[in-house]
């Protein structure tokens, strides 16, 4: 890789995102995050119980313990059983990483603001016992990390955002993008309706470029049985006042005015649902006290 791409803020860095734990188990006023789990006592979260969830394929790192003889003999491909485990929490990260999120005016790519807020957003349900997956795209392809709990699930998710984004940064360099052909946020998002048990959460940083023409079925339809929340990540607060050519999600083109005082939302709308967003130019603590306050705001 050259020494371009492992610049800081362009290069995605596992020791980096594993420190952001301590920022992501503090609130505003530096006291350590509470757990959000119900009840007004500390409990023991309890093993995975013996009702099934969900059957969904099997990916490498599973326990083949798990495996449903059934399906598996049914289709001809290996599935495995997913189990509906008591006060137990699911969490698919997806992470935008494509060419649109390869670029960034102050402190950070776009495509590593999105990892950091994932994973900020990640480690206290971590903490809480809870279990979390991934859903890297690119241009080319999709990364997938299967739902696992504890310090080893949260540290294999780490590694395949920076699997990941390494790669995407190497096809760009070498300008082996998928060229008119690269994958749009819908197609990748399909992949979750095999994936995401129901009743788990789906968590998506991205700046929704070229989020396909169905992104909004397909979301209506993952959150038929799941609980969506959108992350626009942004450099909108680093442009100096002006007009700007932009375009729109329909191809459209058009110019945007940008004033020196205007006020950035904190939340939009896209695809019918309000995104927080995230700015990619504010330190990883800005970051972190924003999705804090956000929680707060919208805890039940």
């Amino acid at each position: 890789m050259s020494a371009a791409l492992e610049q800081p803020g362009v290069r995605l860095a596992a020791g980096d995102l594993i420190a952001l734990r301590a920022h992501a188990l503090t609130g505003p006023g530096g006291a350590e995050q509470c757990a959000t789990l119900p009840g007004g006592h500390a409990t023991r979260v309890k093993g995975q119980g013996i009702e099934v969830a969900d059957i969904r394929d099997y990916l490498p790192g599973d326990d083949i313990r798990h495996l449903d003889r059934a399906s598996t003999a049914r289709t001809g491909k290996l599935h495995v059983r997913q189990f509906q485990a008591e006060r137990d929490r699911v969490r698919y990260l997806v992470a935008d990483m494509r060419s649109e999120m390869l670029w960034g005016l102050r402190r950070a790519l776009l495509s590593v603001a999105a990892a950091e807020a994932l994973v900020l957003d990640a480690w206290p349900l971590i903490e809480q016992g809870g279990r979390v997956g991934l859903l890297a795209v690119t241009d080319r392809d999709v990364t997938v990390v299967p739902p696992r709990g504890r310090i080893r699930g949260m540290l294999d998710v780490i590694g395949g955002l920076v699997e990941a984004h390494a790669r995407a940064l190497e096809d760009a360099a070498r300008d082996k993008g998928a060229s008119g052909g690269a994958l749009s946020l819908d197609r990748a998002l399909h992949r979750l309706e095999r994936l995401a048990p129901s009743g788990s959460e789906i968590v998506i940083a991205s700046g929704f470029d070229a989020p396909g023409e169905e992104l909004v079925k397909v979301l209506d339809g993952l959150g038929q049985r799941r609980a969506i929340r959108l992350l626009l990540v942004s450099n909108t607060e680093a442009l100096p006042a002006g007009r700007y050519p932009v375009r729109l999600a329909d191809g459209r083109r058009t110019n945007l005015r940008i004033g020196a005082n205007d006020a950035v939302p904190t939340a939009v709308r896209i695809a019918g649902r309000e995104a927080l967003v995230v700015d990619a130019g504010a330190d990883p603590r800005e970051i972190a006290r924003v999705l804090i306050r956000y929680h707060d705001e919208h805890a039940a």
